[in-house]
């Protein structure tokens, strides 16, 4: 194992607890920012977002409640682990990815 290979591997052994709190913090934020912007939507039923099996929702709000929150909580994911891993990065030196 090169000297590299080794001080990534424990760059990645180092960030593994700064991501996963990363990952607590994305969802928490994904999940705000979707009720926030689901209240603003011009749906019937607007307080709480469709669950797949509440019969009082047709499909298409089910489905674009879903799409929704996936896209959202996909995007702030990034979001917080690219400035996650940038911060390590200038505190240790080391990218923790690749």
């Amino acid at each position: 194992m090169t000297n590299k290979e080794s001080s990534n591997t424990s760059a990645k052994l180092l960030y593994r607890p700064i991501g996963l709190v990363n990952s607590l913090i994305s969802g928490a934020v994904a999940g705000m920012v979707f009720k926030q912007i689901w209240k603003r939507l011009p749906w019937e039923h607007r307080d709480d977002a469709p669950k797949a099996m509440q019969s009082d929702f047709n499909l298409g709000e089910v489905l674009s409640a879903a799409a929704l929150q996936g896209a959202l909580f996909a995007f702030v994911k990034a979001l917080v682990d690219r400035g996650g891993a940038r911060a390590f990065q200038r505190l240790t030196g080391e990218w923790p990815g690749d």
